[in-house]
């Protein structure tokens, strides 16, 4: 017959045998109880703990489709957030944009701008057209060899001081026009304060015995001037009123033209009572009929032809029957 168990601490073996277990006081027990409780405790969430990073690590290591798809989109929400905070400085809200409508400050500003620009177009305009600021300080005469320059900047009348914008120039040419010896006249500004007159002197093609001495008469009939004695190698013209419209001063000088060049030295005399009849006398003592003006680079070769030939008077107003006479 078995020995019966004296107290809780006591057992039995997998034999049957009884195992003596010490008894335990109150204090060991509680102590036990609570150390044993707590141990457990700790021991199931250090368990649990370790199984979740367990389990978190495996859905980690095999992401699925639904995985990636989460992944991406938590990236796509951090640059969103992160794209957010710079655009927002940090602080939470959107910057004001610079290209807005322009402030009431900077329209008046330009408006004042705006002003200033006008201001000072106004002041150059009026300072070029009313003062002088940028007046005529000096006058330059050119392609004068008779004439002084005194002469035509007298006849330019061009006041000194004048500005150079507000510069008639066409009455200055038409008053140094009005100088009998000037043929023709241009007037120029140089900038900034300089009127340049260039003229162009008559040249005499003839003379004529008139009131005062010898006038000199150019290519287009002028009498431009007067000399007390006529200039070597001038024909004298022989026709009842020299002036650039009568018929046969304008006659004669359409034969001077026409006429040679190795013959022009030669010539004494040139005259005309009608346009149809002009004839010349030469230094040989000589005389030409030439007759009108017409066809005088045929009279002309004709002329050249007959002048070897002895005589007086040679008839070329007919050049295709020419006649020598003595």
């Amino acid at each position: 017959m078995g020995k019966a168990s004296d107290g809780p601490g006591e057992g039995t073996d997998d034999g049957g045998a009884a195992e003596y277990t010490p008894p335990r006081s109150r204090s060991e027990r509680g102590r036990g109880y609570h150390g044993t409780t707590r141990s457990g405790a700790n021991s199931a969430a250090d368990s649990g703990a370790r199984t979740g990073r367990t389990a978190t690590k495996d859905r980690s290591s095999r992401p699925g489709p639904a995985g990636s798809a989460t992944t991406r989109a938590g990236r796509t929400a951090r640059s969103s957030r992160s794209e957010r905070a710079e655009r927002t400085g940090g602080r939470g809200t959107t910057r004001p944009s610079r290209s807005g409508p322009p402030t009431r400050r900077r329209a008046l500003l330009r408006r004042w701008m705006a002003l200033v620009v006008f201001l000072g177009l106004v002041a150059v305009v009026v300072a070029a057209l009313y003062t002088p600021l940028l007046g005529v300080r000096s006058v330059e005469v050119s392609g004068n060899v008779v004439l002084t320059s005194t002469q035509v900047s007298s006849a330019a009348e061009v006041s000194m001081g004048m500005p150079m914008l507000r510069l008639d120039t066409g009455s200055i040419r038409t008053r140094v026009a009005a100088l009998p010896r000037v043929a023709t006249v241009d007037v120029v500004r140089e900038w900034p304060a300089t009127v340049l007159i260039e003229v162009t002197e008559r040249q005499a093609a003839a003379t004529f015995a008139g009131p005062g001495g010898v006038h000199l008469v150019d290519s287009t009939g002028v009498d431009f001037a007067t000399v007390p004695t006529a200039p070597p190698n001038l024909p004298t013209l022989t026709v009842g009123h020299v002036a650039p419209t009568d018929p046969a001063t304008k006659a004669v000088f359409a034969v001077l033209a026409a006429m040679p060049s190795q013959l022009r030295p030669e010539l004494v005399n040139i005259g005309a009572s009608t346009p149809g009849g002009v004839t010349f006398t030469l230094n040989t003592g000589k005389t030409v009929i030439w007759g009108d003006a017409g066809d005088s680079a045929h009279k002309a070769t004709v002329l050249a032809a007959l002048l070897s030939q002895p005589g007086k008077v040679y008839d070329v107003s007919a050049p295709d029957l020419p006649t020598v006479s003595s």
